[in-house]
């Protein structure tokens, strides 16, 4: 969840919004932020052969919170492993750096190794319904093909945009969570203020979704690995990019104006982060999970504590093995030696960086409920201090 009690004030913008997946404006990279590693061709969790990202995003109204009626300012994200068409299980693990949030499914990911949905992200109160649109999505596409009797559990996360948004209006509906699914695409995303990550803020500033890949040789084989994040933790002090302090920095800059509470009580800190990382290397449910484990030094890096009410919560799943999955036949596995893992870790931390970084970027000044206003991250002034300590020239 990203924060239970996060102040995410959501952008003025009076009508109901859907945005798809395509390419979005400046990125980190291309503001001049410095970034270690080879990216993707979209420097993206696309970039991972197969998997798809739809977002489905509800920006409306401005002014006094009415319950049920806004201002709306959420969305819901959908992942695919291996597209809407050609589905099939994949091996997946999950970990939890705070637990202050919620990832639906992940009982039965750790017992059986396999992630067999679509990774859904949504506010902390519409988990429900976006599960169970899932199922509905699952039975009006036929997803299990004729097989008389399944069983499945979507897996579905969230952060908290209530300080933005009518979270308790309960805004995301059936046909957002449909919308996202049918929506996924390959190819570049959009970033900052979209889906899921509408209405979320990040260490300060305005956050939302962002997504980074990396490709890595390994014994001379080429892997991809890519993240996606929505993100919405942190305190501002504790800004870091590219090894800067930018929250120290910019402590007089403008980060947010809370013109009314929101319902629950707020600590500098509080909000989430959901990492959701593919790989095309062959890596087992164990292996899965150690990667998983380092998401939490990609977050340290930008400033990430993993405060008390902060639910930061990661998933990892590999899309080879695409043939192991099977309810009566052995199967046999292609894994990756342990020894060998070491390049996988860092690109985790690299990517993970990246596209909190890039979320930041992409993420315009929000307006929300009752005024409420979360301020995007000033390019130029993280550039000026950049520039400062001579990161960049």
């Amino acid at each position: 969840m990203t924060s239970r009690y996060s102040r995410y004030f959501a952008a003025i913008t009076l009508t109901f919004v859907t945005i798809g997946s395509f390419a979005q404006k400046p990125r980190a990279r291309d503001i001049g932020i410095p970034f270690e590693g080879t990216t993707g061709k979209n420097n993206a969790i696309t970039d991972v052969a197969g998997v798809e990202v739809g977002y489905s995003t509800i920006i409306s109204g401005s002014g006094k919170n009415v319950i049920g009626k806004g201002p709306v300012r959420t969305g819901v994200t959908a992942i695919f492993p291996n597209g809407k068409v050609n589905h099939h299980p994949v091996f997946a693990n999950w970990y939890t750096l705070n637990g202050n949030g919620e990832m639906t499914g992940t009982t039965w990911l750790t017992e059986s190794g396999f992630l067999e949905t679509p990774v859904m992200i949504t506010n902390t109160n519409s988990v429900g319904v976006v599960r169970d649109a899932v199922l509905k999505w699952f039975v009006d596409k036929n997803w299990y093909g004729n097989e008389e009797y399944w069983y499945t559990y979507p897996v579905v996360a969230e952060t908290y945009d209530g300080g933005l948004n009518d979270i308790y209006g309960f805004q995301v509906k059936e046909s957002n969570a449909f919308e996202a699914l049918n929506n996924a695409t390959g190819g570049p995303l959009k970033e900052g203020n979209v889906g899921g990550g509408t209405g979320m803020m990040c260490l300060g500033f305005k956050g939302g979704t962002g997504t980074s890949s990396r490709v890595i040789s390994i014994n001379g084989k080429s892997y991809t690995l890519g993240v996606l994040v929505q993100s919405n933790f942190g305190r501002k002090k504790n800004l870091t990019i590219a090894g800067v302090p930018i929250g120290r920095e910019l402590k007089d800059t403008l980060n947010y104006e809370l013109k009314a509470a929101p319902q629950s009580k707020h600590q500098e800190g509080d909000g989430s982060i959901i990492v959701i990382l593919a790989t095309d290397a062959p890596l087992l449910p164990h292996q899965l999970k150690r990667l998983a484990e380092r998401v939490a030094l990609g977050v340290g890096k930008v400033g990430g504590r993993g405060e008390n009410g902060s639910g930061d919560i990661f998933l990892a799943f590999s899309t080879a093995n695409p043939a192991v999955f099977s309810r009566k036949d052995n199967t046999q596995a292609e894994m990756l030696a342990n020894d060998q893992m070491n390049p996988l870790y860092e690109a985790t931390v690299q990517s993970v960086e990246e596209a909190i970084i890039n979320a930041m970027v992409a993420a315009d000044t929000m307006e929300g409920i009752n005024g409420n206003k979360a301020y995007g991250l000033p390019h130029d002034a993280v550039i000026r201090v950049l520039k400062k300590y001579n990161v960049v020239k």
